[in-house]
């Protein structure tokens, strides 16, 4: 998850970051923070969402024509104001500040091999750990240092750094975090989304490739290729465009917004219903539920409002009330699916206990039958790239079959996307008949393109979460 942003050649940088950040604002709601500055940086991070963290004052704060920022949902390290980024730290070469989105599988070996060697660190995040190796680089150049420090790490980055008056952005050499460049004006932008480019009027230009390596500095815009990339092919998540990204982005060279759709349009090929009306599960459900509407020839109507004033971060502090988290978001609108058979669409299932409380929602408003249809295969692995999936044993799909599933969430049918089917709708089967070429799918098959250790009963390690 999270969400990275960077900006060189504007005067007002560190206010084009934070436009940029509320665009991103969907990617992480536990912290944002913005490093702006020349050649010296200066740092304002906290918890919270970007409109809360930061006013016209604290933006003032922070002077200079290039930025950087982040927006932070934690997978690995614990939610506090310590691991906030971007992070900035003093060394032998100078400032370096750096924000990541995603996940390195070996954070805890080589922090481990680190703190042997005398590394001090001050944050649980996997992120700090790149910046030591490049402390450690006899290497003047802070690109070179970057580079040979990421010669060392096997995972999903992608990374914006401001170091010696450059802006540096990196994909891993799978590319499984999204990261694209954008003009604005005499100057460059790097985000993780082109959202963000639509609200602060710049030009997208292209994707940072995988494995690939971008310095925008005084001089312009130059390119590099990590010494790993050669041999690593592409691995994007899939999920991106399943759930995370926001619809009107283009992640991966493709439109979210119609990728959804299509998904939407061959769920309704694959699992059919006999029904009234289809809903989506607002927000990230609704354009597949139009393409399962258009394909089915069945109705589509808003049969649930989401209150956007509730976040993903919701309290819940005692048992009595826990049951109203759902009805904060979404309401039923009873004049759509009373007496209706009704298909409901949604992106995802995880736990399932959601599902099952939109499902009694529904029927509580006079629905006579729900069908709930999901625009992805079941998820039953988690992921460690990046994406705050939950353990194996927590993922109802893991364990439980379709008809155990649909009899645990009450629905009338249940349905799901086929692998095939939703990697056909993003042109990803090869020619030899390959199903996933160019993409991570590894919460659907269990299948990870970079390896990680095993524990001592066969299972995937865990990363370190420390979640609170």
């Amino acid at each position: 998850m999270c969400g990275v942003f960077g900006i060189h050649g504007h005067d007002e940088a560190a206010k084009i970051a934070y436009l940029g950040l509320h665009a991103l604002q969907h990617r992480g709601q536990e912290s944002a923070g913005v490093v702006a500055g020349d050649r010296t940086l200066r740092r304002h991070v906290g918890m919270g969402l970007v409109a809360d963290v930061f006013d016209e004052k604290t933006l003032g704060r922070l002077p200079g024509a290039a930025a950087i920022g982040h927006t932070r949902y934690s997978t690995a390290g614990s939610s506090e104001v310590r691991n906030a980024q971007p992070f900035l730290f003093e060394y032998s070469g100078g400032s370096v500040a750096i924000a990541h989105n995603g996940n390195l599988v070996n954070a805890e070996d080589l922090r481990n091999r680190l703190e042997a060697s005398g590394s001090i660190f001050q944050t649980s995040s996997d992120t700090e750990v790149i910046v030591h190796l490049m402390a450690k680089v006899p290497e003047f150049d802070p690109v070179n240092r970057l580079i040979a420090a990421l010669r060392q790490v096997q995972g999903a980055y992608s990374l914006v750094l401001l170091a010696d008056d450059k802006l540096i952005g990196v994909r891993d050499p799978h590319g499984f975090r999204p990261l694209v460049i954008g003009r604005l004006k005499d100057g460059y932008v790097l985000s993780s989304e082109t959202s963000a480019f639509d609200l602060i009027e710049a030009e997208y230009i292209r994707d940072v490739e995988p494995g690939e390596l971008v310095v925008a500095d005084n001089a312009g815009l130059r390119s590099f290729k990590l010494a790993t990339s050669e041999a690593a092919p592409s691995r994007f998540c899939i999920f991106e465009h399943v759930y995370f990204a926001r619809p009107d982005s283009l992640v991966n060279g493709k439109s979210v917004y119609r990728a959804r759709e299509r998904m939407g349009t061959r769920l309704a090929e694959e699992q059919p219903a006999i029904a009234d009306v289809v809903i989506p599960v607002p927000d990230s459900g609704v354009p597949s539920a139009i393409g399962y509407a258009k394909r089915a020839g069945i109705p589509f109507e808003m049969g649930l409002i989401r209150s956007h004033y509730v976040g993903r971060t919701f309290i819940e502090p005692q048992d009595s009330i826990r049951h109203f988290g759902v009805r904060l978001k979404l309401s039923p609108v009873r004049s759509v699916v009373d007496g209706k058979r009704v298909v409901v669409v949604d992106d995802s299932l995880v736990r399932g206990t959601t599902s099952r409380k939109i499902v009694k929602m529904l029927r509580a408003a006079g629905a006579r039958e729900v069908h709930l249809r999901i625009s992805a295969p079941p998820t039953t692995n988690p992921c460690f790239y990046g994406i705050d999936t939950p353990n194996r044993s927590e993922l109802v799909a893991a364990s439980h079959t379709l008809d155990e599933i649909a009899r645990y969430v009450t629905c009338d049918s249940l349905g799901y996307l086929s692998h095939e089917g939703m990697m056909s709708t993003m042109g990803a089967i090869g020619e030899d008949g390959e199903v996933g070429v160019g993409y991570c799918s590894a919460c659907f098959t269990g299948v990870y393109p970079v390896q990680l250790g095993k524990g001592g009963d066969g299972e995937l390690v865990r990363l370190r979460r420390n979640k609170v």
